[in-house]
């Protein structure tokens, strides 16, 4: 079967990843939002910690998660958030948080900045992957237990977080690639190229070499996974994870095999053109 040719009304039959359409990119932002924070209001309601893994983009959820936390008086005093991943400079520390790129400040200003401080998570309950430190969110599982979600967008390539794919030439298993750890690691140049599309104007030198990422095997023992995908340019990987090959080379589509993974998608991606065509220019 030529996934590809999936009719868009039949994307998702099948595959026991869940898809959520939605019409458009906000529509995407305020689902997630509103799942966000019914499980952050229903986990307050027992007393328990809410223990997550959030990325900073797409960025649309938070605008909206701002103003219902705000104004619905949603305490996040009981939240442990982990960012998914950030920038590194080519040392192998983090970029600084005063550069536009930085998720670490971007968390600041979109999000942590905005909320009522009597309804604020933590300062010590913000955490990022450390490069000094990379076996923390291991330690953090340790005391919160599994993830109650991890949720963000996917790459190009289908990474999730930071979790590139192997390399053409490098062996790996999907068993090897499920027990990769938070760590270091250098961001492909099919990353690289579409955040600097996306990001700063196509200037890919802009784009820094390194990252670290939470890794799959922490992500792995989330209860829920939510992926977004706003995007039009997503909608050959939105085939290619619901209906394609279970492969780390597309690493979202080993959520196939986890008992709680959803999509959020947007008509762009679903509706997306992704059959090639062969354009004739007629000669005069």
């Amino acid at each position: 079967m030529d996934i590809m040719r999936i009719p868009p009304e039949e994307l998702g039959i099948g595959s026991s990843i869940r898809l959520e359409r939605c019409n458009t990119e906000h529509d995407i932002y305020w689902k997630m939002a509103i799942e966000m924070v019914e499980l952050i209001a229903k986990n307050n309601a027992v007393g328990k910690t809410t223990f997550m893994v959030i990325p900073y983009g797409p960025l649309g959820s938070f605008n909206i998660l701002v103003y219902l936390i705000n104004k619905y008086r949603v305490s996040l005093k009981n939240c442990v958030f982990i960012n998914m991943d950030e920038y590194l400079k080519d040392d192998g520390s983090y970029i600084d948080t005063s550069d536009a790129l930085s998720f670490r400040g971007g968390m600041d200003r979109i999000f942590y900045g905005l909320i009522d401080e009597e309804l604020n998570v933590l300062p010590e309950n913000r955490y990022f992957p450390d490069p000094a430190n990379p076996g923390q969110v291991l330690e953090l599982m340790g005391k919160y237990g599994k993830f109650d979600m991890t949720w963000g967008g996917i790459g190009i390539n289908g990474h999730f977080a930071f979790n590139e794919p192997p390399e053409p030439d490098e062996e790996c298993t999907n068993e090897e690639f499920l027990e990769r750890p938070t760590r270091i690691l250098p961001i492909s140049r099919e990353t690289r190229t579409i955040n600097a599309y996306m990001n700063c104007g196509a200037n890919l030198e802009a784009i820094p070499k390194l990252c670290i990422t939470v890794g799959m095997k922490e992500i792995w023992q989330s209860e829920r996974i939510r992926i977004l995908m706003p995007r039009d340019w997503l909608a050959a990987m939105l085939r290619r994870v619901l209906h394609g090959e279970i492969t780390c080379r597309v690493p979202c589509s080993l959520f196939r095999n986890h008992p709680d993974c959803m999509v959020y998608a947007c008509n762009d991606a679903i509706y997306g053109d992704v059959i090639p065509k062969i354009r004739v220019y007629n000669k005069k």
